[in-house]
C-alpha cells in the first residue's frame, strides 16, 4: 500500500481554501490547511491556491510570512501544485498588479484575455495537453475542466506550458517546471476529471 502523503495547502488568509483541502483528503492524501512555516517545509507536497487579484494575494502571503517558505517548498524540490492564482503568483510579474512583483519561480508575465473575450471567463473549457504529463494520466486526450478568470500565464519559455484551451484563440491553462505543476482552472470544481488530476497529484505526492 502507498504511504499517505502529508500535503500541506497553505493558509494566508485570502478566502475560503477548504474546498482544495476537503478534495485533496477526498484522493487520499492527509491534506492540512495551514500557515505555519514548519508544517509546509516538512510536508511531502504543497498546494498553493488562491482566488481574488494578484496584488493582494501576493500582499497577504507577504504579511503572513510565508513568502520565504512557499518559495522555499516550490524550489525544494517536493511536488508543488499552484491553482488559479496561485499558479498565477508563480510568475515574475502580472498585468493586473503592476509593481508588485511575484514569487518569480517561472519566469514571465501574467496578462490579460484578448479584448475580445468577456472578462472574467467563467465556463468549462477542453484541455489540450501539450505532452504526457503525469498530472494527466487517465483524464482523456481533452479532459473538461472549470474556469473562472481574466488573465493567463505568459512564460518566458514556452516549454513550460502543459496545455492550453481555445477560447477562439490557443489561451495558456497549466504549467510543468520540474516538481512544479500549476493550473489555471479549479481542479476541485471541475467534477471527475478535477479529481483525477487531484489523485495523480496525491500519488506523486506518495511515491516522492
Amino acid at each position: 500500500m502507498s504511504p499517505v502523503p502529508r500535503i500541506a495547502v497553505v493558509d494566508y488568509g485570502i478566502g475560503n481554501l477548504r474546498s482544495a483541502q476537503k478534495a485533496l483528503e477526498r484522493c487520499g492524501a492527509a491534506a492540512s490547511l495551514t500557515s505555519d512555516s514548519a508544517t509546509i517545509s516538512a510536508a511531502d507536497a504543497v498546494v498553493l491556491p488562491g482566488v481574488g487579484a494578484f496584488g493582494a494575494c501576493m500582499e497577504s502571503l507577504r504579511a503572513a510570512d510565508l513568502e520565504d517558505p512557499v518559495r522555499d517548498a516550490a524550489t525544494g524540490g517536493v511536488p508543488f501544485l499552484g491553482i488559479c492564482v496561485g499558479m498565477q503568483m508563480l510568475f515574475s510579474t502580472s498585468d493586473e498588479s503592476p509593481g508588485v512583483p511575484g514569487l518569480g519561480i517561472i519566469a514571465g508575465n501574467v496578462g490579460w484575455l484578448p479584448e475580445s473575450l468577456p472578462r472574467p471567463q467563467m465556463q468549462w473549457n477542453r484541455l489540450r495537453p501539450t505532452g504526457d504529463d503525469p498530472m494527466f494520466a487517465g483524464l482523456g486526450p481533452e479532459p473538461w475542466m472549470y474556469f473562472v478568470h481574466s488573465l493567463h500565464g505568459v512564460p518566458a519559455d514556452p516549454v513550460v506550458v502543459a496545455a492550453t484551451v481555445d477560447y477562439g484563440a490557443s489561451v495558456n491553462a497549466a504549467f510543468r517546471s520540474g516538481p512544479i505543476f500549476a493550473v489555471q482552472f479549479h481542479p476541485e470544481k471541475s467534477g471527475a476529471s478535477g479529481l483525477a488530476l487531484l489523485a495523480n497529484f496525491v500519488s506523486v505526492a506518495a511515491r516522492a
